[in-house]
């Protein structure tokens, strides 16, 4: 079965979660944000600034592969809130060097062509709502999304923007492109593309654990 597989990226607070809840409500497999998660789990357990660990990016790498391979070809359109491609944005706007991890999940990615080469880019809102796990201003969010559009140019692929309009309005735009982009979608298709969405909980993070435990005895024997 052909699988595409779509990535939503975009500057924080752009609407891209909005989006994903109403793919998935129109039957479409989707992947939640493994940053956000992973920044969720570690906050529970009482981390409150996650990004500031040396092994979060490599945290939020394995979320990712391990979630990518979860659905394999279960459905044959899938969507994903971010990819590897943003989590190397992120080790560059945190200042991290690029892991072993990283650069062999990008070169996997790239090399069995994962992803589909077009990437829905989600355009800022033009503000942003705060949150616990988002804590970022409006000017920075912008820099980021455009650090985001760089970083996916410069590895072959292709940026089709969203632009900021209400999020029922964006959600056809994405249809409108899918149209152009896939054959036409049958009723068989879409009824093979369902999929429920399962909740991210901390236990769906083994590897949270794991650089968790991995950090403290980083920071112990300093």
């Amino acid at each position: 079965m052909r699988v595409d597989r779509f990535i939503l990226t975009g500057p924080p607070g752009a609407g891209k979660t909005t989006i994903l809840r109403q793919l998935a409500a129109e039957g479409f497999a989707t992947s939640d944000e493994a940053a956000t998660d992973v920044i969720a789990a570690l906050q529970q357990q009482g981390i409150d600034e996650p990004w500031t660990h040396p092994s979060f990016v490599d945290a939020i790498v394995e979320t990712q592969r391990d979630r990518q391979i979860n659905l394999s070809n279960f459905a044959s359109i899938q969507f994903y809130d971010r990819s590897p491609i943003c989590t190397l944005a992120l080790a560059e706007w945190l200042g991290y060097p690029v892991s072993e991890a990283l650069r062999s999940e990008i070169a996997r990615i790239r090399g069995e062509e994962v992803y589909r080469p077009e990437v829905f880019f989600i355009r800022s809102l033009g503000f942003v709502t705060p949150t616990e796990v988002r804590r970022i201003s409006l000017a920075d969010s912008i820099r980021f999304g455009d650090l985001h559009e760089r970083v996916y140019l410069a590895h072959g692929f292709k940026i089709i923007r969203i632009d900021s309009a209400p999020a029922v309005q964006r959600l056809e735009s994405i249809k409108r492109y899918l149209e152009d982009l896939r054959e036409p979608i049958t009723p068989e298709a879409r009824q093979a593309s369902r999929c429920v969405r399962q909740p991210a909980r901390t236990s769906d993070l083994p590897s949270v654990r794991r650089w968790v435990s991995s950090d403290d005895e980083h920071l112990d024997s300093q």
